[in-house]
């Protein structure tokens, strides 16, 4: 999954920016508000961290922006501003979540997953077809008998798929959900994630669609 992180403080960037890649996100980081609105007009992400106090551009403004705009994304905002008061604006302005600094790494990624997992229509923190489910806080996939803990990237497929299931997504698709901007992506990187996928659990997990890319089932 692509997630923004929208900060221009550096070591809580950093912070941030490490604990997603550790949990199998794809990040991309931006320190200021206007890069902010000008990349969400251009490339699709799965869920945004927010700062507010931005320069360039509040993060308020970025948010008011973005929703203006009809992009649904999930935002989660990050913020030393712990007023009520700002709170409900920033909830009204149209965030899902909001975090008050410092906060807790492992509950920010929690927040982050309960918001993704809703954008896909699910309320557990299973993603399932019937066929294979994804533990989304393990990295656990079982299938029928088989349990198997996946890698970073695979899970990051897998979900990907899973959030969408029945939809066809293409090798330019699922490459922008696994890879940030300063990745180095290689031709193949795709066609060797699914085939590790389909090893662990089976080689009908994932439907390869001729010439359009790769889906996995619609729930019966």
């Amino acid at each position: 999954m692509r997630v923004l992180l929208v900060e221009d403080d550096l070591m809580i960037g950093e912070a941030v920016s490490v604990a997603l890649k550790d949990a199998a996100y794809a990040v991309d980081w931006v320190k200021d508000g206007a890069t902010a609105d000008r990349v969400l007009e251009n490339v699709e992400y799965q869920a945004v961290l927010l700062d507010l106090g931005l320069p360039k551009r509040d993060g308020l403004e970025v948010l008011r922006r973005l929703r203006q705009a009809g992009n649904t994304v999930p935002v989660i905002v990050i913020t030393a501003r712990d007023s009520v008061d700002d709170r409900i604006k920033g909830l009204d302005f149209g965030a899902d979540d909001y975090l008050v600094k410092p906060f807790n790494l492992n509950e920010m990624l929690a927040r982050l997953r309960a918001i993704i997992r809703r954008q896909g229509g699910q309320a557990t923190p299973l993603l399932t077809n019937g066929k294979v489910t994804l533990d989304l806080a393990t990295r656990q996939a079982r299938c029928g008998d088989v349990m198997e803990v996946l890698s970073a990237r695979e899970f990051a497929l897998l979900q990907a798929l899973l959030l969408r299931p029945g939809t066809i997504l293409s090798r330019a698709e699922l490459e922008e959900r696994l890879y940030g901007w300063n990745e180095e992506v290689e031709s193949n990187a795709v066609d060797f994630l699914i085939h590790g996928v389909r090893k662990k659990l089976g080689a009908h997990i994932i439907k390869n669609v001729r010439g359009a890319g790769w889906m996995v089932e619609k729930p019966q």
